[in-house]
């Protein structure tokens, strides 16, 4: 009963993959076939990573001992064959990606689906792309499955109408093929010099280059990690994500907050595994190593905060707090420590279904606005009209009574999760990153000896959380409150649902802080030492103690 599921972690990819490519197959008329195709290969997947995350937390450990699975890909050995690797932490991102795709899926079904050809393929292409990312044990296959989300995000940040849809579009696609080529160039640097693109081969190679080598590795670190740090949306490479994201299509927004996670996860992935046999000089190098990622993620969290107070549209709005999470985890993740990174990825997986749900909500709280009400700062896009006439705009599902109170307080419910305020998951989140950083002090010390960074990352968090508030209370007053006429919209289930389902899943991860965060401090604690990960992937006989090769020679 057991025999097939080793082939677990390769799953995520092949099931999507498999989806996309039938449904290319299905003319675009036949939508019904489609849909259902589409809705089966979400559910799917979104059982699939269920069972990984019960898997990666010990349920077989028979299977996987250490609770870290390396499926190697026709049976070849890394670091030369192409492995796949699924441990604590991929396995959340894995489920949380697919949480997020069926929500997105079930709002697009309503009328976004019927606003360009081949969404539903270029949906599932996107979601493999993200799963392999979170997969992939090499460089080289990390950026292949990059490359094929952003490539199938070119197609879903233009899909609809509007101008500055595609102009934000554009930019968008010219901004990530740079980024790409960027990318190339550092995995080129590190395989001519370390000889294998392999993460955890190597973490056992690098200690042991020799000093040329070794420049010319750093070098290649660094580019690679400025294409980490663009697909994060960090500062200063996050220009393009608040129009590019306030300008793409709902449902396809709300996909995107995880996009920028893959960078996170990246950085964070890569610098734990450099980190874990430093080089002579100390440490993973730059941008990969704690200050770094400290500093960084410092002036991402105060450009997000201000382009909250500054913006007047609310998926630009929305666009800003997904920057905003990647400062925070950034500065959270560079402070280092096994309960910091834990209570991080709690605030991460808080954040993606607020900012999830908050990207589907804008579009139905904007349908509140009569007609060229929102000119001032993106023109009105049709969401009613399909592209082509010869698709008939039937009403999907049905209306929803009291559309007012349902917006209104879903407002509430994602401002609640971005500030961080109480009661939801964004307040716990919050206090559990605070709390982690006395962690890193011990008890009896006095404060006036405590790392300076501590206090910053308390100023930065706190004062964010209170800008947010000004920021979305201005938002509600002028959204609801203002003197201007107001609409009543028409709501349907199959939209309102998704985004009650995700703010549900917040006040369940409030409610269930206790199991998740035990399963989240196995993921934190493999990140501060990640000898588990390597054995798993290279075997049993790697080094006990990876810092006892950093003086031997290559």
């Amino acid at each position: 009963m057991t025999d097939w599921l080793p082939h677990l972690p390769v799953l995520p990819v092949v099931i999507p993959l498999v989806a996309g490519a039938a449904m290319l197959l299905l003319a675009e008329a036949r939508r019904a076939e489609r849909t259902v195709m589409a809705l089966a290969a979400t559910l799917a997947n979104l059982v699939v990573a269920v069972m990984l995350v019960r898997m990666a937390g010990g349920a077989l450990p028979g299977l996987w001992p250490d609770g870290v699975a390396a499926y190697r890909l026709g049976g070849w050995q890394p670091p030369f064959g192409i492995v796949m690797v699924a441990d604590a932490l991929s396995a959340a991102l894995l489920l949380l990606n697919a949480v997020l795709a069926l929500a997105a899926l079930a709002y697009a079904l309503a009328r976004w689906k019927r606003m360009g050809p081949h969404f539903q393929s270029l949906f599932q292409f996107i979601v493999m792309g993200i799963n392999g990312a979170f997969l992939a044990g090499d460089l080289f296959n990390l950026f292949v499955f990059v490359e094929v989300l952003l490539a199938s995000s070119y197609g879903l940040a233009l899909h609809g109408s509007g101008v500055l849809r595609i102009k934000a579009g554009l930019h968008y696609i010219v901004v990530n093929l740079a980024g790409s080529f960027v990318f190339l160039i550092g995995v080129s640097l590190i395989y001519g010099t370390s000889g294998t693109l392999n993460m955890a081969d190597l973490a056992l190679r690098v200690p042991r280059l020799q000093d040329g080598d070794r420049v010319l590795f750093e070098a290649g670190a660094a580019i690679l990690g400025v294409a980490f740090l663009l697909k994060a949306g960090a500062w200063p490479l996050n220009f393009w994500l608040p129009s590019t994201y306030g300008a793409a299509a709902p449902p396809v927004a709300a996909l995107f907050s995880i996009m920028t996670k893959v960078g996170v996860y990246a950085l964070l992935r890569v610098g734990s595994l450099l980190g874990a046999a430093p080089l002579p000089d100390g440490g993973a190098p730059a941008p990969f190593s704690e200050p770094w990622l400290f500093g960084i993620g410092l002036a991402t969290l105060l450009l997000g905060t201000a382009g909250m107070l500054a913006t007047r549209q609310p998926q630009r709005l929305v666009a800003y707090c997904v920057i905003t999470s990647a400062g925070t985890l950034l500065a959270a993740f560079g402070l280092g420590g096994a309960p910091m990174k834990s209570a991080a990825l709690f605030y991460l997986a808080s954040s993606v279904l607020a900012t999830g749900a908050f990207f589907m909500l804008s579009e139905m709280v904007g349908r509140t606005r009569p007609a060229g009400a929102e000119v001032e700062e993106e023109e009105p896009l049709d969401a009613e009209a399909p592209l082509d006439p010869s698709m008939p705009d039937e009403d999907v599902g049905i209306v929803i009574p009291a559309a007012m109170a349902f917006l209104g307080m879903g407002f509430v419910a994602c401002a609640l999760l971005v500030t961080g305020l109480p009661p939801l998951s964004g307040f716990v989140a919050k206090f559990l990153l605070l709390s982690a950083t006395l962690d890193i002090v011990p008890s009896a010390a006095p404060i006036e000896t405590w790392p300076p960074a501590i206090g910053v990352l308390w100023a930065a968090v706190l004062g964010s959380s209170l800008v947010s508030v000004i920021a979305l209370c201005k938002m509600g007053v002028r959204l609801f409150w203002n003197s201007g006429e107001i609409v009543t919209p028409r709501l349907y289930a199959l939209e309102a649902m998704p985004v009650a389902g995700l703010l549900l899943l917040s006040v369940a991860l409030a409610a269930g802080v206790g199991p998740a965060m035990d399963y989240l401090d196995r993921a934190g604690r493999d990140l501060s030492a990640p000898q588990i990960y390597i054995e798993a992937v290279l075997g049993k006989d790697v080094p006990t103690d990876l810092t006892d090769i950093a003086g031997g020679g290559r």
